[in-house]
C-alpha cells in the first residue's frame, strides 16, 4: 500500500454533475474552491444551500419556540382558598 497514492485533483470535475472539467473549458467557482462545469450547475448548487439553509433556520426556530414555552403560576389571591392557576404562553411562527 503506497502512501503517496494520487488523489484526484479538485479542479478535474464538476462538482454537482462530476462531468470532467476540460483544460480549455471555463470552470465556475463557488464559494472559493468548489468547481462546476456551467452557471446552471453552479445556480443548482446555490439554490441547494439556500434550501439547506433555511430549512435548517427553520428547524432551529421551531425547536427553540417549542422550548421556549413556558408555563407559569399565579397565583390567585383573592380567593380564600388560594387555588394555583396555570397560564402556558406559546409563540407560534407562520411563513
Amino acid at each position: 500500500m503506497s502512501f503517496y497514492s494520487q488523489e484526484p485533483h479538485f479542479l478535474e470535475a464538476c462538482h454537482l454533475c462530476r462531468k470532467p472539467l476540460g483544460c480549455n473549458s471555463d470552470i465556475f467557482m463557488y464559494r472559493g474552491n468548489t468547481p462546476f462545469c456551467s452557471k446552471e450547475c453552479r445556480q443548482e448548487q446555490i439554490e441547494i444551500d439556500e434550501y439547506s439553509s433555511k430549512k435548517k433556520a427553520w428547524k432551529i426556530s421551531s425547536s427553540s419556540s417549542s422550548s421556549s414555552s413556558s408555563t407559569r403560576s399565579i397565583r390567585n389571591s383573592d380567593s380564600k382558598e388560594a387555588s394555583n392557576k396555570t397560564v402556558r404562553t406559546d409563540t407560534v411562527a407562520v411563513a
